[in-house]
């Protein structure tokens, strides 16, 4: 797709490049910063019953701690997300991790429930840093290893996702549901010096007007059909990972095994392992498998929760289970996030906000069905949605055509 007048070409960094194109250390930072940035997400939902009895508010009301934390990472898609292509990225990220680490303290130190939903409705906005550094790699990285690239950025980001709710607990019942905040908002405050350090200038890709850049990201759904399809696959797929782990939690504790809240966040190291396929999955998309591995994730997953129907009284089977679904998961996510950065380079921070606006969109509804799920036929009833929701995404896949407007280019 050509370039259109106000695109500018970023620079690239002077440093010595690997074979890939990119310095291994800066790789590595950039996956640590991903990881850091989206666990503070998911540091509240092991602490809800602690912060019920604290603030005196109902399971419910507690529970909207978690809702308000996505609705601030789905604004912060929409509406901060774009201005990757509009500003300079180094500036941009130095600035939202800043705001970060002033409402991580505030959380921290909240004397009231609303102070402290306040706090994550903007810590989550701004954690968005992770969805402008995965495409600031991809810019920074040659075609042909992008991929690769981009895989080993999100096994970060995947993991951090995966030990957010681990370290939560471990820290919380050490020191304290604050200590955690408080500890996340020094961990911002260093890793946005790091950053600021380390990352090359990067100019922005286009001078259009903010409003315009949002009207364009709208657009870029209407005028990419691979883009709209890989939103729908991951949300699929992202609707099946909420529904396992909001309601897995809910059978360790219960009669079959008593787990405590500990045990449930180390249970979650289990599902830490589905983060090592990110790097595999980018070198099948360097060479043109995406199509081909994305029908098998979609099948193992299916699979996969066939397997956690049985194991609702094996714990074995739940962590075979939890590691299929989440290596599922991070491969059709690493596969589609490589799709989605060819369609227009000028454009990547605009298609990275859509894509995971939508697969965040299908990861609530996933929330809240396996919820409701969970509640009206038990543990069997969450493994059979589990079951369906990928084999809709598979259904849907069969009518992948092969030409390059579907993505498919890349496939095979």
């Amino acid at each position: 797709m050509s370039a259109s007048p106000d695109v500018r070409t970023p620079r690239r960094s002077t440093t010595a490049a690997t074979p890939h194109g990119v310095p291994g250390r800066l790789i590595a930072l950039l996956a640590v910063a991903s990881g850091m940035t989206v666990a503070n997400l998911y540091y509240a939902q092991p602490l809800l019953s602690s912060l019920s009895e604290v603030f005196h508010t109902s399971t419910a009301t507690t529970g909207a701690l978690i809702t308000l934390t996505q609705v601030g990472y789905v604004i912060g898609m929409l509406f901060l997300v774009p201005l990757g292509d509009r500003l300079e990225k180094r500036n941009l990220i130095t600035v939202l991790l800043a705001v970060t680490t002033l409402a991580l303290l505030a959380a921290g130190f909240a004397t009231s429930f609303p102070m402290l939903l306040i706090a994550s409705l903007v810590s989550g906005a701004t954690s968005v840093v992770a969805q402008i550094l995965v495409p600031f790699a991809a810019g920074l990285a040659p075609d042909h290893a992008r991929g690769r690239v981009v895989g080993r950025v999100m096994s970060g980001l995947l993991t951090g996702i995966l030990l957010s709710r681990t370290l939560s607990s471990l820290v919380s019942d050490l020191a304290g549901w604050r200590t955690v905040f408080l500890g996340s908002a020094v961990l911002m405050a260093l890793l946005g010096v790091a950053l600021r350090a380390a990352l090359p200038s990067h100019a922005p890709t286009t001078t259009i007007p903010y409003h315009h850049v949002l009207r364009s990201t709208v657009r870029l759904v209407r005028t990419h059909p691979a883009l709209l399809r890989r939103g729908l696959y991951q949300a699929a797929m992202f609707g099946a990972f909420s529904a396992f782990w909001t309601t897995v939690s809910f059978v360790l504790t219960g009669p079959g095994f008593h787990y405590s809240p500990v045990g449930v966040g180390l249970f979650a190291l289990v599902g830490a392992a589905g983060a090592a396929v990110a790097p595999f999955a980018g070198r099948w998309a360097d060479h043109g498998l995406t199509r081909r591995m994305t029908g098998l994730a979609f099948a193992v997953a299916a699979a996969a929760f066939a397997l956690a129907g049985f194991g609702g009284h094996n714990v074995i089977l739940l962590a075979l289970a939890a590691v299929l679904i989440d290596t599922a998961v991070q491969a059709t996510l690493i596969l589609g996030q490589h799709t989605v950065y060819q369609l227009d380079p000028a454009a990547r921070a605009r298609l990275n906000s859509a894509f995971i606006a939508m697969f965040f969109i299908g990861g609530a509804a996933g929330s809240e069905l396996g919820s409701v799920v969970h509640h009206a036929w038990g543990w069997s009833g969450v493994a059979a949605l589990g079951a369906a929701l990928p084999l809709l995404a598979l259904l849907y896949w069969t009518t992948e055509g092969r030409r390059p407007a579907d993505g498919a280019a890349v496939g095979a």
